[in-house]
């Protein structure tokens, strides 16, 4: 699927943008993107030394960061040194998207234009906004409303009272009533007398043969993007927030909350109720109890259970020595 811009930029000059940085008087025309996806002229943000492998191979031409992380960026990367990387950023993207920072109602919405969608079935009160795709042999339930510039492959069957907004979607994807996808993520600066809201400029992309079941939220990225891969399952209620990112053939069950920017492998399994806290990485073939809290990277092939969740076996150990006693 071709990337789908769903948010007005606004051209500004990047010494507007950083007035106490030397420039050419250009104006910035490219985009902010994490390190391991910015290209030669985006502008990045390193505020953390967990992402010191991705800021040592970035391609961004500028990059907010603190002075203490200088040393890991490339020579062709300006380093914008700042005291506080995330506030920062907020600010910059506040001025080249005014209008990501609160979910505004579409107010392009209309009932389907019928020979427009002549290879899709609706159900009734169904909105769509301007320039929606819907691929064809699917299907749209009863009272959903799916926004401007969403995009939806063929054989898919969208629920009832379901909100898209801010999302690709591929073939043969299956959403259950009630659920929220694109919707702003929980992001913030907080500030003594009114919190600065970060903006939320990514989507969300849902690739082929995914299930998702009734009552989930899933969030739109905040620079990046959320991904759920290809056959993955989510069951009811399932949370990601903003740039979780999760592999192929990855079953989820009912009511886990993934916190922002974790990445989930392939073939991952996750029990009922367990959270996963943001920024970590699960490997491949994972396997995570019911009830799990998961506080740290998990490698490829383990299996763990408990809060905070540990192998299997120390955990089944600790037990067995908790009944003893």
């Amino acid at each position: 699927m071709k990337k789908i811009n769903f948010f007005k930029k606004k051209l500004i000059k990047l010494s507007n943008l950083f007035p106490k940085e030397k420039f050419k008087n250009e104006v910035f025309k490219n985009d902010v993107k994490p390190l391991d996806e910015a290209k030669l002229g985006d502008l990045s943000f390193f505020d953390s030394t967990k992402y010191k492998e991705s800021a040592l191979k970035t391609k961004a031409s500028y990059c907010l960061t603190l002075e203490k992380n200088t040393k890991f960026l490339p020579s062709t990367t300006k380093r914008i040194i700042v005291k506080n990387v995330l506030f920062e950023l907020a600010k910059v993207l506040k001025k080249i998207y005014p209008s990501a920072d609160i979910d505004y109602p579409d107010l392009t919405l209309k009932k389907p234009i019928k020979n427009k969608f002549n290879k899709v079935k609706f159900g009734n009160n169904v909105l769509l906004g301007k320039n929606v795709k819907i691929g064809r042999n699917s299907i749209v339930g009863t009272n959903s409303i799916i926004e401007q510039g969403v995009l939806i492959g063929d054989n898919c069957i969208i629920g009832s009272n379901v909100i898209i907004k801010n999302t690709m979607i591929g073939k043969n994807v299956v959403i259950q009533d009630n659920c929220k996808i694109g919707l702003k993520g929980f992001g913030f600066i907080p500030l003594k007398d009114k919190n600065f809201k970060f903006p939320h400029i990514g989507c969300v992309i849902i690739n082929d043969e995914v299930e998702i079941a009734s009552g989930c939220t899933i969030d739109r990225g905040s620079v990046g993007d959320t991904i759920i891969g290809k056959n993955t399952y989510l069951d009811n209620q399932v949370h990601l927030a903003h740039n979780v990112k999760i592999g192929s053939n990855c079953m989820i069950a009912g009511q886990v909350g993934f916190a922002g920017s974790s990445v989930i492998g392939n073939n991952v399994s996750i029990g009922g109720q367990a959270g996963v806290s943001g920024h970590l990485r699960i490997g491949n073939n994972v396997k995570i109890g019911g009830g799990s809290g998961v506080v740290k990277n998990i490698k490829d092939n383990e299996i763990v259970m408990g809060y905070p969740a540990v192998p299997l076996k120390d955990f089944l150990k600790k037990n067995k020595k908790e009944d003893n006693e």
